[in-house]
């Protein structure tokens, strides 16, 4: 029996039998521009529906320091914008392709500078929530019958567009008590914000987290210090979650398994992107901890790089009939894909990985 894409889902992270593995993707905002610019795709189309996809992401939570702060030009070149945002960071981001921003400076730098902010995220601001924009979403997910996430950064990503990574990370060595007081007031944020949503707009099917904790070979910190210092954090906004009985998906790019047990002891239902070129091994995560969360993407997104079908095969066939066992696998690639994947080649992938995650 084909079962809707919220059913599918639901069932997965329940481990109950499914027709097939799930489907889910991201890409970046130029891919699909370039699909639509070829003629694949219609102007506004979703790419949930258009590639039926399994879940849908809504965004509703705002994080900023300063919600009512307008980014300023700090200086503008033919490739290039620097701005300063509402956090009172200065980034340069580049005008002629996606990247992740340049850190320039923060204002934020030390336990001194964020007491004089700290109030901004203890005091409850309703504008901080998109009522309609995750009112007209979850009414899109419901009309498809897709599983709706409600995502969000948690606290590691809040902590670092405050502050910045370098002054975070030499705050957990040097000044502990100032970053666990910042996950805990976020936290504590997270959660209240998201109490107030749901009482007036229902609830989603899960939670989506995206927490970048690590680069190629290594996280960005010690085992001991995401226990001691961002585990809190997980915990209390996990457990909120499980409360309402629902799922967390936890996204993480870089190589982070040294925290996948942490993470499964604070809650996390399921871990995504799982990314090759920095270390991770979908099938070494699987045979460790397949059997305690699903598991979401590790198909390495080089192998659609050629748009050469014979990768894509080797890369599928070689992993799914092993993680699709115990129904707890979502196909996803390890991080996003490039408008340099073809859309042929998309389809392909997509199409050949369902062929092969069918019970």
């Amino acid at each position: 029996m084909e079962l809707t894409s919220r059913e599918r889902i639901r069932r997965i992270f329940h481990r109950e039998s499914v027709d097939r593995i799930g489907l889910y993707e991201h890409f970046w905002g130029n891919t699909i521009s370039a699909y639509q610019k070829a003629g694949h795709m219609q102007q506004g189309e979703s790419p949930e529906v258009h590639f039926g996809l399994d879940i849908i992401e809504v965004g509703a939570i705002n994080l900023v320091t300063d919600i009512d702060y307008k980014p300023q030009v700090v200086e503008e070149t033919e490739t290039t914008i620097t701005i300063r945002d509402g956090n009172g960071a200065i980034l340069r981001r580049h005008k002629l392709h996606e990247t992740t921003p340049e850190h320039i400076g923060y204002a934020i730098t030390c336990a001194d500078d964020w007491a004089k902010i700290r109030h901004r995220f203890t005091e409850i601001d309703e504008r901080r929530i998109n009522f309609e924009g995750y009112r007209k979403r979850k009414a899109f997910a419901r009309e498809h019958e897709k599983f709706l996430l409600l995502s969000s950064v948690n606290v590691f990503e809040a902590i670092h567009p405050i502050c910045g990574h370098e002054n975070m990370l030499f705050g957990m060595a040097d000044d502990p008590d100032w970053i666990y007081d910042m996950a805990d007031v976020l936290s504590n944020l997270i959660v209240r914000l998201q109490t107030i949503l749901f009482e007036r707009e229902g609830l989603p099917d899960g939670f989506w987290y995206s927490e970048d904790m690590g680069y190629k070979g290594t996280p960005f910190m010690s085992p001991q210090m995401y226990r001691d210092l961002i585990m809190p954090g997980h915990k209390k906004t996990f457990d909120f979650a499980h409360s309402l009985d629902l799922p967390v998906v936890v996204h993480s790019c870089g190589f982070v398994e040294p925290f996948v047990p942490y993470m499964i002891e604070a809650g996390m239902d399921c871990l995504q992107a799982m990314e090759v070129k920095a270390g991770m091994d979908l099938l070494r995560i699987y045979e460790k901890y397949g059997d305690k969360i699903v598991l979401m993407g590790g198909m390495d997104v080089r192998c659609m790089l050629g748009n050469n079908q014979k990768a894509i095969d080797k890369e599928l066939e070689e992993k799914i009939p092993i993680v699709m066992q115990g129904n707890g696998y979502i196909l996803h690639s390890d991080h996003s894909i490039p408008s340099t994947v073809h859309y042929e080649t998309l389809r392909y992938f997509m199409k050949k990985g369902l062929e092969l995650g069918r019970y």
